[in-house]
């Protein structure tokens, strides 16, 4: 196993743990660390995907990534307020 490959399997799991514990009710969408965890997935697999060249899913988690720096920001400006 090369170090990209860990690295995806990696954020496999930051996806996986995320999504297990948003759905036993230990974290909440609006987490930062919900969030964050998504965000760190989609970037471990992002890497990974690019070693491979598997295009269709270094997009799929590149918007993945997007979309939860998007929350992040918007979470982190309402407890600003």
């Amino acid at each position: 196993m090369n170090y990209y490959e860990l690295i995806g399997w990696v954020g496999a799991a930051s996806y996986l743990v995320s999504y297990f514990l948003l759905s036993i009710n230990k974290l909440r969408h609006n987490s930062i660390t919900y969030q964050a965890m998504n965000v760190l997935g989609g970037l471990f697999l992002v890497i990974c995907a690019y070693d491979t060249k598997d295009k269709p899913n270094l997009f799929t988690n590149l918007v993945w990534m997007c979309i939860g720096v998007v929350a992040l920001i918007s979470i982190v400006k309402k407890r600003r307020r």
